[in-house]
Formats: C-alpha cells, sequence, structure tokens
C-alpha cells in the first residue's frame, strides 16, 4: 500500500511540475523534495510516471523548472557521492535521482538549443575545493560525470566495504575496490547482487550522457569528440583506471553457464548478465579514438591508453578466452532444448573485440600465434553465416567481415587456418572434410550467392580476406575448390562483367587467390587444380572475352529489358538469382541498414611481402572517375563504346599466365592418362596431380601482396553509428531512447 501512495504522490509531483507557468525557487527544498526523498519508485516506474509528452511540455513552456530539475538532482547526486550514502534513506535518494535524470537527459540532447545545458556553469553546483571556474564551480556535467564515478566505488551501495566505520569517500582508493579478480587485480570479490543492480543503474545513466552523439546528424567529415566521455576519460576522473578495469574483468570474466545445471536461467535471475551487458556497452562507448591528421585535438582518452598498454601474456590470456567462451556461446548444442542460457549481447562483444585488436597490436599478435584465434573465428563466421539473409543484421555481417579482414593482414592467420575442422557448429552449410580455411570459404561463398542484396558491397571485402590468406593455405577440400570455382563462373559471365565498371575487380581477386594456390601451395592442392582442369573453360573464355561495342550493347541492353537484373548461378542444377550491385543511399531507413558501404580501396593499404617476411607499403593504384563517370550525355552506342574501352584497358591485365601454362602443362597428361588407363573414377587423377610437380615449368612466382585494414573517417563513422544502433535497439528495459528525436540513423518501425 505504501509503495501505492509513493507511486501517487511522485505522480502528484510530476503534474505540479508540468502545470506550474511560473519558476519555482530552487531554495523550495519542500517541493523539490517530492521528487526523489518519499518515493520508492522502480526505474520502470520512473518511465512510466514521467511520460515524454511532459518533458517536452516542461522544457518549451517551463524551461527554468526543467533546469531547475536536473540541477537539483544532480546536486542530490554529489551530496550522495561526497558522504558515501550512509544510510538506506540516502541511498534511495540516490537511486531516485539516477532514474530520473536518465528518464529527462535524452530529451535535452534531442534539443539542440538545450545540449549546452550541461556544460554551463550553475552556481554554487561545484563542491567546495573544486578548481574550475573563477567560481569554483563546475559546468554540471562534470559534477554529474564525476559523482557518478565515485558512486561505483562506494562502499556498501556497489562495492564491498573493507571497514566497520565509514569510509571517507575523497580519500578511498578503489583500486583496492575492482570489482572482479583479472587484469590487474587478483582477489575476486563475493558476489552481491544488490550491488550489482546499483552497479547497473548508475552505468545506466552513464550511457545515457554518453548518447548525446546519437542526436546529432551523421558525417564522415564529423570528428567532434563526445564531450562527456572526452571528460570522462580524462585525468580529473580519479577512478579511470580502476573503472576501466572493473569493466574489463567484470566482461571477461563472465561465464553465462556457470555449472552448466539444466534450465538453471529459467529458475534463477541472473543480475550479473544485466551488469556485463552494460559494462560491454560502457567499453566500447569510451573507447572511441580519432586516429589520423584530422584528428580533433583533446585530452588523451585514458581508457584507451590503458587498453593500448596491457602487455602481460595472462592478462591476454584471460582476455580472449573470456570473449570467446562468451562469441561461443550462442552456439551451444544440448540434448534439451533451451536448456542452456543464451546471451544476447555478441554484437558489443564483436566491436570490443575490434577495438582490442585495433589499439593494442600486441593482443593482436598474442590471438594470432596460436589456434587460439579460431575459437573467435568459428562463432564468426556462424554470425555472418546465420544473418546473411537477414536484412535487420545487415550491421553484424559487416562488423564479422571487418574483423576478419583485419586479422587477415597477418601472416599468422593464414597458417592458423589450416588448422583441421573437426567442432561441428550447427551451421546449413555443405558437409565436408576439411580445414577452417574450407569452412571460411565456404561460408563466403554462401553470403555471396544467397546473402541479402544489401551485403553486395562487401564482395571485394570477402575476396580480398581470401587473397590475404590464400598464399598459405596447404591444402583446400573439393567442396571449397569447386566454390571458389563456382564464383568465378558467376564472376566472368558477360552481363555481370558489363553491368558495373568495378565488377571486373572481383574476377582479379579470385584470379590473385588461383595464382598464389599455385604459385605457393602447389603440392597439397591438387583439388583445386583438378577443379580448375575441369573448369577450364571460363578461363579459356576469359582469355578470348569479346570487348567490341556491339557485344557490349547487347548484354546492356538484356539487362535493361531484365528486371531485376539477375546473374544466374549455376550451382547443382539449382538456379539462384542474385540481384546486380545497386547503388545504397548513405543512410537508408532501419536501424539494420544505417551503414555506410565503404569502398574496398579505402578500407585497405597494400603491403608486399619482401623474400626476408617484412612488409613495404605500395601506393594505391589510382583510376580516372571522369573516365567511368562521363558527366554528358551518351547515345547507347556511344556508352557501349565507352565500356569497350574500359574493358580493353583492364582485360589486358588479367593475370591469367600462370594459370593458362598449368591448364597446358596438366591438360594433356591427364587426358592420356585417362585414354590410356580407362579411368571414371577422379580418385585416380587426384592421386596423379597429388604426385606431380610444376617447379621449372611455372613463370617465376610472384610477390605476394597483402591488403592490411586501413583506418579513415568513413570506417570511424560506420563504426560509431553501428555502435549507438546497436545500443538503441538493446536498451528496451527501460527504453531509454525510444521515441525520441535521434539524428544519427533511422528507425524503422515493423
Amino acid at each position: 500500500m505504501g509503495n501505492v501512495d509513493s507511486k501517487l504522490n511522485f505522480r502528484k509531483a510530476v503534474i505540479q511540475l508540468t502545470t506550474k507557468t511560473q519558476p519555482v525557487e530552487a531554495t523550495d527544498h519542500a517541493f523539490w523534495d517530492q521528487f526523489w526523498t518519499d518515493t520508492a519508485t522502480t526505474v520502470q516506474d520512473v518511465f512510466a510516471l514521467v511520460p515524454a509528452a511532459e518533458i517536452r511540455a516542461v522544457r518549451e513552456e517551463s524551461p527554468s523548472n526543467l533546469a531547475t530539475l536536473c540541477y537539483k538532482a544532480v546536486e542530490k547526486l554529489v551530496q550522495g557521492a561526497d558522504s558515501g550514502c550512509p544510510s538506506e534513506k540516502e541511498r534511495q535518494i540516490v537511486l531516485n535521482c539516477i532514474r530520473l535524470l536518465t528518464r529527462i537527459l535524452p530529451y535535452i540532447f534531442e534539443d539542440a538549443d538545450w545540449r549546452g545545458f550541461f556544460w554551463s556553469t550553475v552556481p554554487g553546483a561545484g563542491r567546495a575545493g573544486d578548481e574550475g571556474d573563477d567560481d569554483g564551480a563546475r559546468p554540471l556535467a562534470e559534477s554529474l560525470l564525476l559523482a557518478v564515478s565515485d558512486l561505483l566505488f562506494c562502499p556498501d551501495f556497489t562495492v564491498q566495504s573493507h571497514k566497520r566505520t565509514a569510509e571517507d569517500m575523497q580519500s578511498i582508493d578503489s583500486c583496492e575496490y575492482i570489482w572482479e579478480a583479472g587484469v590487474g587485480f587478483a582477489q575476486s570479490p563475493p558476489l552481491n547482487y544488490t550491488h550489482d543492480l546499483n552497479r547497473t543503474e548508475l552505468l545506466k545513466l552513464l550511457l545515457t550522457c554518453f548518447s548525446e552523439a546519437m542526436y546529432l546528424a551523421p558525417s564522415a567529415d564529423n570528428n567532434i569528440l563526445n564531450p562527456w566521455v572526452t571528460f570522462f576519460c580524462a585525468t580529473d576522473n580519479r577512478h579511470a583506471l580502476p573503472l576501466f578495469t572493473s569493466l574489463l574483468n567484470v566482461v571477461c570474466a563472465y561465464d553465462a553457464v556457470g555449472y552448466g545445471v539444466p534450465y538453471n536461467h529459467l529458475m534463477f535471475s541472473d543480475y550479473r548478465e544485466v551488469l556485463v551487458e552494460h559494462a560491454v556497452q560502457i567499453l566500447i562507448v569510451t573507447l572511441e579514438h580519432e586516429a589520423g591528421p584530422a584528428a580533433p585535438v583533446g585530452p588523451d582518452n585514458l581508457f584507451v591508453n590503458y587498453l593500448s598498454r596491457i602487455h602481460r601474456e595472462e592478462d591476454f590470456s584471460f582476455i580472449l578466452k573470456g570473449l570467446a567462451r562468451l562469441m561461443t556461446n550462442p552456439l551451444i548444442q544440448t540434448y534439451l532444448p533451451n536448456s542452456a542460457k543464451k546471451i544476447r549481447f555478441h554484437q558489443e562483444l564483436l566491436v570490443l573485440f575490434w577495438k582490442l585488436c585495433d589499439f593494442n597490436k600486441k593482443f593482436l599478435f598474442f590471438v594470432l600465434k596460436s589456434s587460439d584465434v579460431l575459437d573467435v573465428l568459428v562463432p564468426i563466421l556462424f554470425y555472418l553465416n546465420d544473418a546473411r539473409a537477414d536484412q535487420s543484421r545487415v550491421g553484424l555481417v559487416h562488423i564479422g567481415v571487418f574483423i576478419l579482414l583485419l586479422l587477415s593482414g597477418e601472416r599468422n592467420f593464414g597458417v592458423r587456418l589450416n588448422k583441421p575442422y573437426s567442432v561441428r557448429v550447427p551451421m546449413d552449410i555443405p558437409v565436408f572434410t576439411g580445414t577452417h580455411a574450407d569452412l571460411l570459404i565456404v561460408i563466403f561463398h554462401k553470403i555471396i550467392t544467397s546473402g541479402h542484396q544489401r551485403l553486395q558491397p562487401l564482395f571485394d571485402c570477402l575476396l580480398t580476406i581470401v587473397v590475404n590468406v590464400s598464399p598459405y593455405l596447404k591444402s583446400l577440400s573439393m567442396v571449397a575448390a569447386n566454390k571458389l570455382l563456382h564464383l568465378l563462373e558467376a564472376f566472368s559471365t558477360n552481363w555481370f562483367l558489363f553491368s558495373a565498371s568495378q565488377n571486373h575487380h572481383l574476377v582479379f581477386f579470385l584470379l590473385e587467390v588461383f595464382n598464389n594456390l599455385i604459385q605457393y601451395q602447389f603440392d597439397g592442392n591438387c583439388n583445386l587444380v583438378y577443379a580448375i582442369i575441369r573448369k577450364r573453360n571460363i578461363f579459356h573464355q576469359l582469355a578470348n572475352l569479346s570487348s567490341d561495342p556491339a557485344t557490349i550493347h547487347k548484354v546492356e541492353r538484356d539487362n535493361v529489358l531484365s528486371k531485376s537484373n539477375p546473374i544466374t548461378f549455376y550451382c547443382r542444377k539449382k538456379i539462384i538469382f542474385v540481384s546486380l550491385l545497386e547503388t545504397i543511399e548513405p543512410f537508408p531507413k532501419g536501424l539494420s541498414c544505417c551503414l555506410v558501404p565503404v569502398a574496398i580501396d579505402k578500407l585497405t593499404e597494400k603491403a608486399q611481402v619482401s623474400e626476408d617476411g617484412t612488409m613495404v607499403c605500395l601506393q594505391h593504384m589510382t583510376t580516372d572517375q571522369n573516365a567511368h563517370s562521363p558527366q554528358h550525355t551518351h547515345s547507347p552506342q556511344s556508352s557501349a563504346a565507352d565500356t569497350s574501352g574500359i574493358v580493353l584497358s583492364w582485360k589486358s591485365k588479367l593475370p591469367l599466365q600462370t594459370i593458362m601454362r598449368l591448364l597446358q602443362i596438366l591438360v594433356p597428361q591427364v587426358e592420356k592418362i585417362c585414354i590410356d588407363k580407362g579411368l571414371t573414377d577422379e580418385s585416380e587423377i587426384l592421386k596423379f596431380l597429388q604426385h606431380g610437380t610444376l617447379v621449372g615449368l611455372l613463370p617465376v612466382p610472384h610477390p605476394i601482396l597483402i591488403r592490411k585494414y586501413q583506418a579513415n573517417a568513413g570506417t570511424a563513422m560506420w563504426f560509431r553509428t553501428y555502435m549507438w544502433g546497436v545500443i538503441y535497439l538493446r536498451n528496451v528495459d527501460p527504453p531509454i531512447w525510444y521515441d525520441t528525436d535521434v539524428r544519427l540513423f533511422e528507425i524503422q518501425r515493423i
């Protein structure tokens, strides 16, 4: 009954605030205390009892009252942080203020005129002795962030107290109160669900503070640092190191399955999971760092600094095993349906793994040093395959492909792929016996041939990954070899090659894959050589590709007549239709499609592997864009003539010499033994190819070219958009940003 009265009183206070036309003085404690002193509301209650329309009404009609409400709520948090919340009543006041600010802040951010409010200095808002402006007051945002940071290490509120007497919050050493054992901390504190709940509420508020970025329109040239993140991760925050360590350790130490008791997640509430979700979200938001000459100048981001300085192997092992365990969780198979708990924050984990590899090269090299990288590869490939046809998960496929592109830039990744693939994960792919390289190729083939059409800008990335690893693949299975030949067959058809000026790049990538395998790994790749011999007509057709305007005009006319412009892929007597590359608007509707397609030449830089194993950076080849995009109107005949010139320019550069030489040598030999021995079984031919050699018969091996990931403003914007899109969708209880004027992406309600 008391709880009902409490909600009623809180609702009455909200109504009073919305109906008052005159400003209420900040000194009217009786009025303002109604919002937090005598109430016991949950965060769900606050969201229900403070409707969006009423927040906007106060913002427009009584702006001074909304400003005072925010100031008073922050003031209460500062007081709680200073006192250490020794009583239950003070803790409840702090929680009520946290929930109220979490509710209100998005409506502050959505109005451009209000965004500067929290960065203004309010008289008396600072703590005594703070150094800030001349009057000693801090901007409201800084006071709020410092109070939240203090409260995250408040004994008996968010951490276990080490002393029987109340501790002085100003002199407390928060490094002794790190939340979980792991990086830089050896002791694992006892689990306390109340502390986990309070930490989660504070992290929700912190995430809401950082979400101002959601209300700024997207722009690849927008290098403005998030002021909330910048201050929170700067030296003003004395808890930066223990908080970063706590968040990282909580995520990497979490075990969703526990002792594996079936259906335990249905019988007991797991408060730690919610904390882990918010911890990983805070990490990926704070680990934002603009690099390059155009990067804005600002204070060092301590979170990025700490992450980049982790160097102990035991720390790397703890992080990698923890992330691999969580990424693999959705793949768990059990005899009892739904008996094992499945986590849902795998997208955030992928972003965190990306940032770890990007900011800490020692961690990247540790990941690739052993076969442990395969524990991350398999779940990523599972996610790619599972999401390939789902428009709402296009972003998930992008982040997975970007991670593999980053890994493929290192030689060790290609070497690790030779490990046999024995752990069977439930995926709708052909059964094969082979290596992890075979698994990668089979799934990439699946994405290209049966993925959503919005994944077509990723084709270059997918084939670049295969090119990067191809010089190190010792033995492809027959299934994987046939998949590669099938892709070449599809991409080398006239109507695909002539439909877009850049489509021939895919053929070049595939030819480079075959050349790498033949020149560097011929001995173990008899399956691929056999597949090339069987499909030799593809290479002959490429060598004799017609480039006369009449043929091109006919192909272009056929493409126009076909509404969907399908490429027909013939695969085991089944015909699969895949739409041709289409122009994708920069930020199409729907969270799943709010991502900017990035050209592969902007994503990568070429590096040549010299004989001693060192990398040499190569300049990008530039093309005349005007030749591909004429400004004046062409007749169909002149357009075909232009295309003919373009085709001639790249046709002469097709790297067919090695393959043609292989066919010239081996085809007569294979035909001869088939006739002489009357062979009808391919196993005998494979045995012949396996023991054959082309030493001294092929052209001089070409240098290995590795296309390494290159960060740029476009990809930085893509990651920011994707990251906040995921966070928006994941925070539905309560729906923190629902129905607010988000501008970073568009929301599609289905």
